[in-house]
């Protein structure tokens, strides 16, 4: 063989080499790199200071754990906007996230969309407030819910400014938007440490998680019964509405009011006696939590109907 041809031979092979090198292995080793997940976590208002400490939590956590999975966080501009939160779950369908990680502004009407979500293979997981029960069902839609129990939350408060009631004392109760789990579950518990004190509850009105709203609601229950000694409102926006309305009053001192998500603009009026109680159901952790459980349920390759039923958060009474 002549060196022409050996020479042509040997750059043939170190072509043929460098080809695999370079080529073929990058192209076997992006085959086999793991996917990475992309999570969409749906909020209700970012006006809302509770929802702005839920998505600073959950992007905070996805900052230390980027090379796990990616984040989208979205929310509505109002509390009661069911069709622009159901517009955004839409968005995140045609996105094709993995999985949906959502705090519905309405119990109800957001089982439809999540249902389309399920359907288009996304793994859905349901925090802050509860889809409604009967409705997934008729759905036959398995959605695993990740939160604190609002009864017992509420609870909590309700029995701590029990201690400062007596019986036959009125009260009113500002409640969240009266379509979802969480305001309805945040009332009943509020009921249960009335009851047990013997106050009269004489009015409950929807504040739908509002601070004018709840201003507004409270200012009218103030106006109606003179005589009423305390105002339990379904979140820390409507309790700050409601500290508005007994100053306008001219009630200082004379009506408690208590609330629910020990946000940081409630702690100045916690300390100084203008808030009673209010409860911590931990806004980031919550996220945190449910993303977690969408993650598992990928990893493991899980079908939505398989997902367990509930992960319970915790709640803790906060006073001065």
């Amino acid at each position: 063989m002549n060196s022409r041809i050996r020479r042509r031979i040997l750059l043939a092979a170190s072509a043929l080499a460098t080809t695999a090198v370079t080529g073929a292995l990058p192209l076997a080793a992006r085959a086999q790199a793991p996917h990475k997940p992309k999570v969409a976590l749906v909020m209700k208002s970012l006006a809302n200071e509770f929802f702005l400490t839920m998505e600073t939590g959950a992007k905070d956590y996805q900052k230390h754990n980027a090379d796990q999975f990616d984040l989208i966080t979205n929310g509505i501009k109002n509390e009661t906007d069911t069709a622009a939160q159901i517009q955004i779950v839409e968005q995140m369908i045609v996105s094709k996230v993995d999985a949906i990680v959502l705090a519905p502004a309405d119990s109800k009407a957001l089982v439809p969309v999540v249902k389309k979500a399920v359907d288009a293979g996304i793994i859905v997981v349901n925090i802050d407030n509860k889809l409604d029960a009967d409705v997934l069902k008729s759905k036959d839609l398995n959605v695993p819910f990740v939160g604190p129990d609002n009864r017992k939350g509420a609870r909590l408060v309700g029995d701590y400014l029990a201690k400062r009631l007596k019986s036959g004392d009125q009260v009113g109760i500002v409640e969240g938007v009266s379509t979802t789990t969480n305001a309805q579950q945040r009332t009943a518990g509020f009921k249960d440490a009335m009851d047990a004190v013997g106050a009269k509850i004489v009015s409950t009105q929807s504040g739908e998680w509002e601070i004018d709203k709840g201003n507004a609601v409270a200012s009218a229950m103030l106006n109606e019964y003179p005589d009423i000694k305390a105002l339990l409102c379904g979140n820390d926006n409507m309790a700050i509405g409601a500290v508005s309305a007994v100053r306008a009053a001219g009630k200082q001192g004379k009506v408690y009011v208590v609330g629910y998500d020990n946000i940081a603009a409630i702690k100045p009026m916690l300390k100084d006696g203008r808030v009673l109680a209010t409860a911590d159901q931990y806004a980031a952790k919550q996220a945190v939590f449910g993303i977690d459980t969408a993650l598992k349920a990928i990893k493991e390759h899980k079908k939505q109907s398989e997902l367990s039923g509930i992960v319970e958060t915790p709640v803790v009474l906060v006073t001065k």
